[in-house]
């Protein structure tokens, strides 16, 4: 089974969070805010998005028609570095008549985004349960509260090796213990909830007037003396 990367953490690794991954395809600096910082904010979307886990956020198992339904079920991947917890994974009967199938549905408020960064979170925790349960997983599901409909999310070789660059990245970033320079762009930073602690404008402009003091002084170094 190819996941994208054939590095195996070893034991004594300390996994970073399975949330991580998203938050760095997101945004590398929200990551580091998060995850080295330990900086945390609520605005209306993440108030929406935790209300919307409350379901999802209380370990638990059910049957529905068949389906084992378990929620909060704890993950890890030593081939990620990874560890978490899973909104909600089904258990199938599996098609050979042993065990069980999983198939991951991660809850997210809004709707369908133009990155990739959910579907790494979520390919992520596939990847964790292949490994927990020894099967492939061909296909999970994201489930948009403004939507309030399922998106299939399928699991192939782009978006596994994806995953793996992302956490690899990721723990890089954890590791290093530095925070990223912002970058603003406002389609991303105007729905952070960490805008207010992140100032991407403020700060890239005070980097912006940085490097233009720097040209002006390296421009008055080399220019020409004055001759009398």
């Amino acid at each position: 089974m190819d996941v994208g990367n054939d590095t195996v953490l070893k034991p004594e690794v300390e996994p970073i969070a399975l949330s991580a991954l998203q938050h760095h395809l997101f945004c590398p600096r929200q990551c580091a805010l998060i995850h080295v910082e330990q900086a945390w904010a609520e605005n209306q979307f993440t108030a929406e998005g935790r209300l919307m886990h409350e379901t999802t956020s209380a370990a638990g198992h059910e049957v529905r028609r068949g389906v084992h339904v378990v929620t909060a079920m704890p993950l890890a991947s030593a081939r990620l570095g990874v560890a978490g917890i899973a909104d909600l994974v089904e258990l199938h009967h599996s098609d050979d008549g042993v065990g069980w199938q999983p198939f991951p549905v991660e809850y997210k408020r809004g709707k369908p985004k133009a990155h990739r960064a959910d579907e790494v979170q979520l390919c992520a925790q596939a990847i964790c349960l292949e490994e927990m349960f020894q099967r492939t997983i061909a296909e999970g599901a994201l489930f948009y509260g403004k939507t309030r409909r399922r998106m299939a999310v399928t699991f192939d070789e782009e978006l596994r090796a994806l995953t793996a660059t992302v956490a690899t990245e990721a723990r890089a970033l954890i590791a290093a213990g530095t925070t990223p320079k912002p970058v603003y762009q406002r389609s991303r930073c105007s729905a952070c909830s960490l805008a207010e602690l992140c100032r991407p404008k403020r700060l890239q402009r005070d980097a912006n007037v940085s490097r233009w003091l720097a040209r002006r002084i390296a421009d008055d170094t080399d220019a020409p003396g004055e001759t009398s």
